[in-house]
């Protein structure tokens, strides 16, 4: 059997039909496949998380300070300490590793006082409706005292390091870039132009402004901007060099399991960090597969990663590359915060096709959140597309999307088809990514 290839979630059916169910949501959601098709389920691979996230933490700082003696200089009482960190829109868990990092901090540095250290947390373009909410979602378990603010793209004050060699101009949260001492912490997930993701890339989308964004994403049409690819990758040569001209002194990464679980806790220097994590995260989420499939039946892994269209778009492109072209596409994501990005709708909606999307956005200047549109577009115009969501279907509509019930749509796509069809089931396609054998 090819690499990643796994059998999950089987269950009796309807007559003459298996039931597999999958993430959807908070919960899960059944699918009738008919037992007749040639089926396979696509998973990541089975790896045993940390004992203890604290604890792995703890080590993994430790490790760090001692393989590099500088990476944590001598500090006085008045100088200031920065941590970015990502919202809610990321399964890390942001809650139980920021005080065992305050805690290491303090440890290291005796004379810090809590109202030196400021906690950035990268809202970047997401929708940002209620502040207070996500400022809980990370200060709820800290100590009184630390300074804790969400980043806007579009209105917190930044500070220009610099310019980019591809001509990105690095405009970074004013209360990060003046710190002292700098610390980003991240995931290290497969992303589709990225390569992967890391704290670096969570501090350049989520603690910049807008004209950073734009810049470093509109580097998106070079063929080498694709998931798993690091060398090479203009989008992530351009984070790594932008990092460089904010002086990020150190890198807290980890690698999480689709069911949230910690697999792994990295610190250092953050491209070294990167690298190892990115061995890991491939050995985890990349699949061969020898032959692409008529069918796939894609679960973005459940919230967050489903919580809106926005994000969902990611297991879309994913999913596509385990399907011929022509082929039919099933997404499943609930949609539970609707569209996730006004200006991504409003332009989305001025046409009437996927191919009018991709055509006007190639003309345009590249503009965030209207790159959605050209990212969903580049896949429905490849494949027939539906989607099960809790979303209103005038709005899919408006976005290209066909609303469908699971089972009949998966029914439809089979009739009448006198050639065994070749099933996908693909558990976690925000992050699952393919690669041909």
């Amino acid at each position: 059997m090819a690499q990643g290839l796994l059998y999950v979630g089987k269950t009796q059916g309807a007559k003459g039909a298996m039931e597999i169910q999958l993430q959807y949501g908070d919960g899960t959601i059944g699918v009738q496949i008919p037992d007749s098709v040639d089926v396979t389920v696509l998973e990541p691979r089975k790896m045993k998380p940390v004992d203890s996230v604290g604890l792995s933490l703890k080590e993994a700082l430790d490790k760090a300070s001692k393989c590099h003696p500088d990476i944590l200089p001598a500090m006085n009482s008045k100088q200031t300490v920065a941590i970015a960190v990502p919202d809610d829109s990321r399964p890390l868990p942001v809650s139980e590793m920021l005080p065992n990092l305050l805690e290491w901090l303090h440890s290291q540095i005796p004379d810090l006082k809590a109202e030196r250290v400021r906690v950035v947390i990268g809202s970047g373009l997401h929708p940002n409706n209620d502040q207070e909410a996500i400022e809980y979602f990370v200060s709820a378990n800290l100590p009184e005292g630390y300074q804790v603010t969400v980043h806007d793209a579009f209105s917190s004050p930044t500070v220009n390091l610099g310019v980019t060699t591809k001509g990105t101009p690095v405009l970074i949260n004013e209360a990060f870039a003046t710190a002292d001492y700098k610390i980003v912490v991240g995931q290290i997930d497969p992303h589709q132009i990225v390569g992967f993701t890391d704290g670096v890339s969570g501090l350049i989308t989520g603690c910049s402004g807008e004209a950073t964004l734009e810049h470093n994403h509109s580097l998106m049409f070079d063929p080498a901007a694709k998931v798993g690819v690091l060398d090479g990758n203009p989008v992530r040569q351009d984070m790594n060099e932008a990092a460089q001209l904010v002086g990020i002194d150190l890198a807290v990464d980890v690698v999480l399991a689709p069911n949230k679980e910690v697999i792994e806790v990295l610190a250092g220097r953050p491209v070294e960090t990167l690298r190892k994590g990115v061995k890991i995260s491939a050995s985890l989420y990349g699949v061969k597969i020898d032959k692409k499939f008529d069918i796939v039946v894609a679960s973005c892994g459940g919230y967050p990663k489903d919580m809106c269209l926005y994000q969902a778009q990611k297991g879309l492109n994913l999913a596509s590359q385990a399907v011929r072209v022509g082929g039919h596409i099933l997404l499943l994501a609930a949609l539970t915060r609707g569209v996730g990005d006004d200006i991504y709708f409003d332009y989305v909606s001025q046409f009437t096709t996927p191919e009018e999307v991709v055509s006007d956005f190639r003309n345009q200047e590249f503009k965030m959140g209207a790159h959605k549109a050209f990212l969903f577009g580049r896949t429905l115009s490849k494949f027939d597309v539906a989607i099960h969501s809790e979303m209103d279907q005038g709005v899919l509509q408006k976005c290209h999307l066909r609303a469908a019930d699971p089972s009949k749509v998966i029914a439809e796509w089979l009739e009448g088809s006198a050639d065994k069809k070749k099933v996908g089931i693909i558990t976690s396609a925000n992050t699952t990514y393919f690669i041909d054998e």
